[in-house]
């Protein structure tokens, strides 16, 4: 980067813009278009401009130095991927409707990259035959494609997103940890250097598969995943992640079921209501269907299913509520008034473990206008299955020391999945092991956001007059401001040339019939760390240097401003 062309915003293709955008909803997205650094081509779909292509390229570099400092190799896949490994690993179909598919013109199936598990593993089984040709770790730095139902935030949410993704390859579980905790260890130095705050939490496989699976988020309001961090010791977890214990009470003392009359209380809040009790006293009973088959979901009457959990627990299944079509032809099935007992083998039913054996509640009686109270769990009913599926609330107890959990928005900037065996198994990967016999591989899957954490970056830096981007990811290193007149402007194409020839990088606002305003309203915009102005003290060779974080300022001449920079 050191000597590289000063950037006159003369010849910048970006245009700043005064206002946001109609469709912006997020920080990040209303900033990085009115700053010039990206621009929207379709829904979902961005371009990249100078200035934004810079900070894209920095953040690509400092991610690609760490994954060699732990001796990853770097490779480039395609984007238009065959059908075939992701039908061998069951994804073309589990991926469902986000998965972009195509045919080519003698009618083959292909997809766009969402991940590349199948295609690194297929590299691995075409090029490693031996124990000795393991371990490694493969990466690049690609774009991928995700049909999104509704694209949104700007780049935090797209259908084009620009990923690192790395995997690696052991022969015994041992190696499978230690790659993953290189892969830890790196992360966290990415994301120092990046100048992110970010906490790494416990986190489910979902889909991908695996064991041992943990985020890196990154606390914004933007953020569509929700964590919970507890005050009091170093327990954090994306609260998808996070599991009850299952405490079975002493119920010999509750006495026996009772039906009783409850009309027009076809919610918990009226059955709570019409009986004078806490919702926290009734048990909630929601109706899905799982590959068209009905669940009873059951959890507390003052809780509410997270669906997310339900369609992780089901998944590759299709999860979705039932309708009022759905209680048609059976009259087992009281719409409003369902409860667990008697619901027969018709209906799995699965529930929450607060609803724990020998735990008392109000229900339906699965008879119209009629609840039943003292309904025993395992004594009138039977769980099929316990599942974590409610949504975590704020001063729930942390699983590791009781202490309520504190709860905030996040960007997942960040995944590292312990695969095992799966993609392996599908695509019969093996190697010969050292005594003679082939051996089974086993994979590690880690992803990093690049596009995402430009995205994470702005939200978490900006202030109210414009981006404010951290040294070693912003487009310039010093942004020199000519105020307007001739003189200045020459000062300042001179010292921006002094401060290139000392290997900074500069980005200089040259622009004539721009009036000042506009000129220092861009600078902080635009949000390079130092903005170096030639104003009213030109004649003299005096600059103002003003930080562009803090807001503070000096006056020196060309030669101070040269060795305050470049100290």
């Amino acid at each position: 980067m050191a000597n590289a062309p000063v950037q006159r915003m003369s010849q910048l293709m970006a245009k700043t813009l005064r206002d946001d955008p109609a469709d912006a909803e997020v920080l990040s997205h209303k900033l990085l278009v009115r700053a010039g650094y990206v621009r929207r081509t379709a829904a979902g779909i961005w371009s990249w401009l100078p200035l934004g292509k810079k900070v894209l390229s920095n953040v690509e570099r400092i991610v690609r130095e760490e994954m060699d400092a732990i001796g990853a190799q770097e490779v480039l896949l395609p984007a238009i991927l065959p059908r075939e490994p992701y039908e061998a690993t069951g994804r073309w179909e589990e991926y469902g409707p986000e998965l972009f598919r195509l045919k080519d013109r003698k009618g083959g199936d292909y997809l766009l990259g969402p991940t590349h598990e199948e295609i690194f593993t297929l590299i691995v089984k075409d090029q490693a035959s031996s124990y000795k040709d393991l371990p490694v770790i493969l990466y690049q730095i690609q774009n991928k494609y995700r049909d999104e139902a509704r694209p949104r935030a700007g780049v935090l949410r797209g259908r084009e997103f620009l990923m690192k993704d790395s995997y690696s390859f052991d022969t015994e579980d041992e190696g499978l940890a230690h790659s993953y905790a290189l892969h830890r260890e790196a992360y966290q130095k990415v994301f120092a250097r990046l100048g992110l705050d970010y906490r790494i939490c416990a986190a489910t496989a979902g889909a991908m598969g695996g064991s041992k699976s943990e985020e890196f988020l990154a606390p914004a309001e933007a953020g569509e995943d929700t964590f919970a961090d507890c005050p009091n010791c170093d327990f954090a977890a994306n609260t998808e992640a996070i599991a009850y214990e299952l405490k079975p009470v002493d119920a010999a003392g509750v006495p026996a079921l009772e039906e009783i009359p409850t009309p027009d209380t076809p919610t918990i809040e009226t059955l709570a209501a019409h009986l004078g009790v806490e919702a926290s006293a009734t048990l909630k009973n929601l109706l899905v269907k799982v590959d068209g088959e009905i669940v009873a979901v059951g959890v507390p009457g003052d809780r509410e299913v997270d669906l997310g959990k339900v369609e992780a627990h089901f998944a590759p299944a299709a999860v979705e509520l039932v309708t009022a079509e759905d209680f048609t032809g059976r009259p087992d099935l009281v719409r409003g008034y369902v409860g667990p007992q008697g619901l027969g083998e018709k209906v799995t039913y699965i529930a929450d473990p607060r609803v724990a054996p020998g735990t008392s509640w109000i229900t339906g009686a699965n008879k119209a206008g009629t609840h039943a109270k003292n309904v025993v769990a395992g004594r009138d009913f039977e769980v099929g299955e316990y599942v974590d599926v409610v949504v975590v609330q704020e001063g729930d107890p942390c699983p590791k020391c009781g202490t309520g959990l504190k709860l905030d928005r996040a960007i997942e900037i960040g995944h590292i999945f312990q695969l095992g065996r799966k993609y392996a198994d599908a695509l019969k990967l093996d190697v010969l092991g050292r005594h003679g016999k082939p051996v089974r591989v086993t994979m590690g899957s880690y992803g990093i956001g690049v596009s995402r954490a430009v995205a994470a970056l702005a939200e978490q830096t900006a202030d109210d007059k414009g981006l404010c981007w951290p040294a070693e990811v912003a487009p310039a290193d010093v942004h020199v401001v000519a105020a307007g007149k001739a003189l200045q402007t020459e000062l300042a194409l001179d010292v921006s040339e002094k401060l290139r020839a000392a290997g900074l990088r500069v980005l200089v606002d040259d622009r004539a019939g721009v009036s000042p305003g506009v000129k220092f309203t861009d600078s902080e915009l635009i949000g390079v760390p130092q903005i170096l102005v030639a104003g009213r003290r030109s004649a003299e060779g005096v600059l103002e240097l003003k930080d562009r974080r803090t807001g503070e300022r000096e006056e020196l001449t060309v030669d101070e401003a040269i060795a305050r920079l470049t100290a």
